[in-house]
């Protein structure tokens, strides 16, 4: 008896915003987005007051856009291994280290870009508290 077995495979799509802010470099700072449709919308202002259309408010909360308030880093691309960058980083590339700050001028310079792929994220300093780290001292339990 042959049995066919069909295998589906959900690839879930993620979606980052990308900003580089040197167009000759590599580096490239990056934020994880939970919902496209309301980045888009906060990017162009489409949710204008009815008074004020030239202003264009966003009145869309930031929490509602990004997965979270971490940026990352990366010095290969955005196609690289994606490091949290230090506060000396992010203040000189955005005049501050305020994380609404920074991820408002992410979803204003950046790119909206879509990606099938998983996010790979790495640690700068695995010494401090990495997951594998055991300080158990002498293990032969020597007098």
């Amino acid at each position: 008896m042959l049995t066919i077995i069909s295998v589906q495979t959900v690839v879930k799509t993620t979606h980052k915003m990308v900003y580089k802010p040197d167009s000759m470099s590599t580096d490239e700072f990056i934020i994880i987005v939970a919902d496209a449709d309301a980045a888009k919308k906060w990017i162009d202002g489409a949710q204008t007051h009815p008074f004020l259309p030239l202003l264009k408010p966003r009145t869309i909360p930031l929490v509602e856009i990004v997965d979270s308030f971490d940026v990352f880093h990366s010095g290969q691309g955005s196609q690289g291994l994606l490091n949290r960058p230090s506060k000396q980083q992010l203040h000189a590339v955005f005049e501050s280290v305020n994380e609404n700050d920074i991820v408002e001028t992410v979803l204003t310079k950046g790119r909206l870009i879509a990606s099938d792929a998983p996010i790979k994220f790495g640690s700068k300093n695995d010494s401090k508290g990495g997951v594998y780290s055991s300080s158990r001292g002498s293990v032969g339990g020597g007098r």
